[in-house]
């Protein structure tokens, strides 16, 4: 069943919409926990009540649609707006519901509204549409509808879709057996035979296989099987009516084979992916690193002119200080000249010591910076060569399990030829028949 809900005001609109005649039957099936007995009436309550909040959404109007050939009565909506009610978290909430049919099909509207009496305030509508959707699924399943391909969840990711962080992630965590059930109910609810089924689980990552017993199994990357029959929640005769036969799947073995195979490549792609992007970052901290020695290279030749400007002008106040002619023989005779070099002199070592405070300063944080881009780059090369290592090492996982089921069948096959040679040598003795000495 389809569930649609959204948040809406137009309290007065919304009930015309619902009781309006261009369907075959009109039927209000229940209103609840509203003063009024009528929808109109009860809606613009809904709407009164929400003046005394800033709630202007105050309606929550979910649209509930079976799928074609299904026959629900009143009681079965009913029942989906109950749950409906629990996860949306309008438990109590006065609501709503009306029963449309159309061309002999049946469907329906709840509403409820959202402002909650006690506290006043409305309740918090968080996630609706993704509850809505679980619902859902639930309820495909619990029916054994044939749900739409866009309801699959796919809590495990297609092998050759997969980034770096979703392996990781995978990795860290273990599977979950809720979600792998999930998933083959799921494949099963969207599938009508084998290949469908096949495909929704190669999705997920898995490859549908024949098991050691002549039953259907799913197989991933690790070797791991899971029986479809048990983790589908379906009977194997069910299985067998439409998946037919799995003689001609391949094996457990081959499956493993297959999945591995899928997954080492993309860990392939994933590992030269990151060798190109560690390459790029590594030119882009290059191309930084030279543009920041031409900018301090600038900034330094610039401080070195700024500083000779200052020293020069201040040469010439102190030039300018020094009195000549005969003011400046009374300067020598009265000792105000000797006073006046001195404080020359004090000044300008005070400029020197500023100017080389300067210096060491822009240094300073010239090197700070220089550091830090050597930093980011030592950084960058261990990121490389971790993610690279791990890639690889994943790799190489995957490989002697491959290379272990690939020696298992020459071994099988060497097996198979040495018996089959003992028994034509046991034919051909029996046929020539036993010899006797005359």
């Amino acid at each position: 069943m389809i569930l649609v809900g959204n948040q809406r005001g137009g309290a007065s609109n919304l009930a015309h919409h619902l009781m309006k005649d261009e369907n075959e039957r009109v039927q209000v099936h229940q209103i609840r926990g509203f003063a009024s007995d009528d929808l109109h009436s009860a809606f613009r309550e809904s709407f009164a009540m929400s003046r005394a909040t800033k709630c202007k959404q105050h309606l929550f109007s979910l649209s509930m649609n079976p799928p074609q050939g299904a026959d629900l009565s009143a009681e079965d909506f009913e029942q989906t707006a109950d749950r409906a009610e629990e996860n949306l978290s309008l438990i109590g909430q006065p609501r709503a519901i009306v029963l449309h049919t159309k061309n002999g099909r049946t469907h329906a509207h709840a509403v409820w509204s959202r402002i909650n009496t006690e506290e006043m305030r409305a309740v918090q509508m968080s996630f609706s549409k993704r509850k809505m959707q679980d619902l859902s699924r639930e309820l495909y399943r619990e029916h054994g509808w044939q749900m739409p391909r866009g309801f699959m969840r796919h809590a495990e990711r297609d092998p050759r879709n997969f980034t770096l962080a979703e392996w990781q992630q995978c990795k860290r965590a273990k599977r979950d057996p809720k979600q792998m059930k999930e998933v083959f109910q799921d494949a099963w609810a969207i599938s009508d035979n084998r290949a469908t089924f096949a495909n929704a689980l190669k999705a997920n990552g898995l490859i549908l296989a024949k098991g050691d017993r002549r039953g259907h199994i799913a197989v991933d990357h690790n070797g791991e099987a899971y029986a479809v029959s048990r983790y589908a929640g379906i009977k194997a005769k069910q299985v067998r009516d439409r998946l037919g036969k799995p003689g001609d799947l391949p094996s457990k073995g081959d499956a493993h084979r297959i999945a591995a195979e899928r997954v080492t490549a993309r860990l392939a792609e994933l590992k030269a992916e990151q060798e190109r992007i560690a390459q790029e970052k590594l030119r882009k901290l290059e191309v930084h690193r030279e543009r920041q020695a031409q900018e301090q290279a600038l900034k330094a030749g610039q401080l070195r002119q700024q500083q000779l400007e200052r020293h020069s002008q201040m040469q010439k106040e102190h030039q300018a200080r020094l009195r000549t002619g005969l003011r400046g023989l009374l300067d020598r005779l009265t000792g105000r000249r000797k006073k006046t070099e001195m404080q020359n002199e004090i000044e300008s070592q005070s400029a020197r010591d500023a100017a080389l405070a300067e210096r060491q300063e822009m240094a300073a944080r010239q090197v700070q910076a220089n550091q830090e881009v050597q930093r980011r780059a030592r950084e960058a090369q261990a990121r490389k060569a971790y993610v690279q290592q791990e890639l690889l090492k994943d790799i190489q996982s995957l490989r002697p399990g491959l290379e272990r089921k690939a020696e298992s069948r020459r071994d099988a096959f060497k097996q198979e030829r040495r018996t089959t040679k003992k028994r034509s040598t046991r034919r051909d003795h029996n046929r020539d028949g036993p010899s006797f000495d005359p």
